[in-house]
């Protein structure tokens, strides 16, 4: 299951332009904050503004919040892997505006 999700995560961050970053825990980073992440239980989460969160949650009700080891992630959504599979294009498209958003944020 690992190297599938990885694999895609991959292959979205490739198709968004984006560096996939960390090898035992992958994560894509900009302005000195990160925007996606691969947790240890295979889960992908985007990090994003909270217009696009509540228009992603009102189109995909049952993804809801990511967590990663046991903790909620602020301004993160749960991409689930069947979403991962049959929407690319969708999926690349959040990831991408995940990086316009942290790009608003104060350097870090």
């Amino acid at each position: 299951m690992w190297e599938k999700q990885l694999e895609l995560y991959d292959e979205i961050a490739s198709m968004a332009g984006i560096e996939r970053k960390g090898k035992t825990m992958p994560y894509t980073s900009s302005n000195g904050y990160m925007f996606s992440l691969l947790n240890k239980d295979s889960q992908f989460g985007i990090r994003l503004s909270k217009e696009d969160t509540k228009t992603f949650l009102e189109a995909y009700p049952n993804c809801g919040e990511f967590r990663s080891h046991g903790a909620k992630m602020r301004e993160y959504v749960f991409i689930p892997a069947d979403l991962l599979v049959s929407n690319k294009k969708l999926v690349t498209s959040y990831l991408k505006k995940g990086l316009t958003y942290v790009n608003t944020l104060k350097p870090k």
